[in-house]
């Protein structure tokens, strides 16, 4: 996945990259992505001081204890997930440069989605806790690929020197071959 694409301007020869994840995270989207995290984030802590509480006296001992584990960890990712999005927050309204961003992105540990499992151990958790845990993992995925976009290594961006027509290359060879121009209509 690529964090940015190459857009030729008209002055022939001139390209402009336009980097995705860095233009996302200062957008309108971003900012409901993160209202979206935070109502998480306190909808989670909610639960987990009230509601949540109540339901796990209720479960089994192998039950309850599953309930604990899965607690810890869905906590865990989301204060990682906030972590994350008051860090971009903080750089898009200035508070903090994106090469401070990038030191302390490092004290947020993302894994990507490959290396953390989404399977409950228990059957038996309250529906609320499975349905907070799900929405998590959602909210982690994007924000992991929103990461990926940001943080995209320059090696991985698309050449600002390639062509955007997928066409461009055989039309140059063809150019070269007759010695004309292609992209002007012949009269």
């Amino acid at each position: 996945m690529s964090g940015s694409f190459s857009l030729e301007t008209p002055e022939k020869g001139q390209s402009v990259t336009i980097p995705f994840g860095e233009k996302y995270a200062e957008s309108e989207q971003f900012k409901t992505l993160f209202r979206e995290g935070m109502s998480l984030v306190e909808q989670t802590a909610s639960y987990l001081d009230g509601e949540g509480r109540t339901e796990s006296r209720e479960l089994s001992s192998q039950a309850s204890l599953a309930y604990a584990t899965e607690s810890m960890r869905l906590t865990t990712r989301l204060m990682q997930l906030a972590s994350w999005l008051l860090i971009r927050r903080a750089v898009n309204d200035g508070e903090m440069t994106s090469e401070q961003a990038c030191h302390e992105k490092h004290k947020v540990k993302l894994q990507t989605t490959s290396n953390f499992s989404e399977n409950i151990t228990n059957e038996d958790l309250p529906e609320t806790l499975k349905v907070l845990i799900a929405e998590s993992f959602k909210l982690y995925k994007r924000i992991v690929a929103l990461d990926k976009l940001i943080h995209a290594p320059k090696d991985e961006l698309v050449d600002a020197e390639a062509p955007i027509n997928p066409l461009a290359t055989q039309l140059d060879q063809l150019r070269s071959a007759f010695e004309c121009d292609f992209s002007r209509p012949q009269a």
